[in-house]
């Protein structure tokens, strides 16, 4: 059921709809090195094939996992050799799953991407800033195609229905709405995994009385099973979605955040990289707004590293309902960069003398620690004394949760020091 034209080939509106540049240069012929990155059936091999179809270029095709640094050179022996009959002739070389090629075997594409002998099209599930050289990146328009939508893949479904030729219109099936319906969703935006689930499932179905294949909602569930989420661990799937679940927890939406966490817990991402993040996020996002979500946050990390998966997701997520759910500051992280970046390109401080250590022997002698006032002497432990040069300020409290009375607090010590400092000289 691969499209075998531009008006045949579903999806990616934003690319090929009329007008947009893709679809321009495949019309007009004038694709020049290009990679599809996207998710697996979303339509990058079918589009190199409506290529191959359109183009008046020489097309040839490889494969990332197959395909050696001879078979390259090959395809640029050739290419060259039509160059040098005719000047006019051109090769379009498709490499499918290009990131399975080492660094070596694309640094022996450089040159003559680099020189025009080959246009490059490569398909690639990887994100290709992550999996492509720089250099063949840099050469190359980069296409995201995106999962496809569910409409999209109920309206595949009813063509291979409908195709006797190339699909299961010879066999009368009669696809129940909530089963099409199951089959587009449960497949995650693939057209060939929903395909495929059709094909098994009208394949593997007794007829009827009435000589048909009644494909029904347990038909659906049973031929496409469990679905794989589409998530490289070290990939785009993995940044993108720790992310989003950072995001969303620091937007204050529980909703979004115990699903993304839902979704890394099923594509089996590591239970105590996604704890760390909590805990991360609990002092950075929610800080001494509520100094309780760093309890919750390190409590949760250590009771999924004790009782392990399935159980770690319960606390994780009521980690993660807590952090979204709860007030938010980032003024103590906001403090310390400041002072950080002071420290960094400032002049560093020496300790004052009265704040210096007088636990060895002759510090008194140098005036460490001399009129050094002890805090716990005085009333509510607290005596106005410099501890750093004056008008430095880092931390800033918000008026949001339990930092607001940390900033009446603070501002009632900052009140009482300005109170004791002697009048300016006259």
């Amino acid at each position: 059921m691969r499209p075998r034209t531009l008006n045949e080939y579903v999806g990616q509106e934003h690319l090929l709809a009329p007008g947009k540049l893709l679809r321009r240069a495949i019309e007009s012929d004038r694709l020049y090195s290009a990679l599809f990155h996207g998710p697996p059936g979303t339509g990058k091999t079918s589009l190199a094939e409506v290529i191959a179809r359109a183009t008046r270029a020489r097309f040839e095709r490889l494969n990332g996992v197959e395909s050696t640094v001879g078979d390259i050179r090959k395809v640029i022996a050739a290419a060259e050799n039509r160059q040098r009959l005719n000047s006019e002739a051109r090769t379009i070389l498709f490499i499918d799953e290009i990131h399975r090629f080492s660094r070596a075997q694309q640094d022996a594409l450089l040159p003559d991407v680099e020189r025009g002998t080959i246009r490059l099209l490569g398909a690639t599930t990887e994100n290709p800033f992550f999996s492509v050289n720089g250099p063949l990146v840099s050469r190359s328009q980069i296409f995201q195609l995106e999962p496809l939508q569910p409409f999209h893949l109920v309206g595949l479904l009813e063509q291979a229905l409908a195709d006797r030729e190339r699909g299961l219109g010879r066999f009368h099936v009669r696809l129940d709405p909530d089963a099409a319906d199951h089959l587009a969703t449960t497949s995650d935006g693939d057209a060939r995994k929903c395909l495929n689930a059709l094909e098994i499932g009208v394949l593997t179905t007794p007829l009827d009385a009435d000589g048909a294949v009644h494909f029904t909602r347990q038909v659906a569930e049973e031929s496409i099973q469990r679905k794989a989420v589409v998530y490289d661990p070290t990939g785009e799937g993995h940044y993108d979605t720790i992310s989003a679940f950072i995001k969303s927890m620091r937007g204050s939406d529980p909703d979004a955040a115990v699903y993304w966490l839902a979704k890394m817990l099923y594509a089996g991402e590591d239970i105590r990289f996604i704890a760390r993040r909590i805990v991360i996020c609990a002092a950075e996002d929610v800080g001494l707004a509520d100094p309780q979500a760093l309890v919750v946050a390190v409590a949760a990390q250590q009771a999924a590293e004790l009782v392990g998966m399935p159980e770690a997701r319960i606390p994780l997520a009521e980690a993660a309902v807590y952090i979204a759910t709860a007030p938010k500051s980032n003024r103590a992280y906001a403090a310390v960069e400041k002072a950080a970046e002071e420290v960094r390109e400032g002049v560093t401080l020496a300790v004052p003398l009265h704040l210096r250590s007088t636990a060895y022997q002759g510090a008194k002698r140098l005036g460490h620690g001399a009129d050094y006032q002890y805090s716990h002497d005085h009333e509510d432990a607290y005596v106005p004394q410099a501890y750093l040069p004056e008008g430095r300020r880092y931390y800033e409290p918000s008026e949001r949760g339990m930092e607001k009375r940390i900033g009446e607090r603070l501002a009632h010590w900052r009140a009482l020091y300005e109170e004791n400092q002697p009048p300016p000289a006259p």
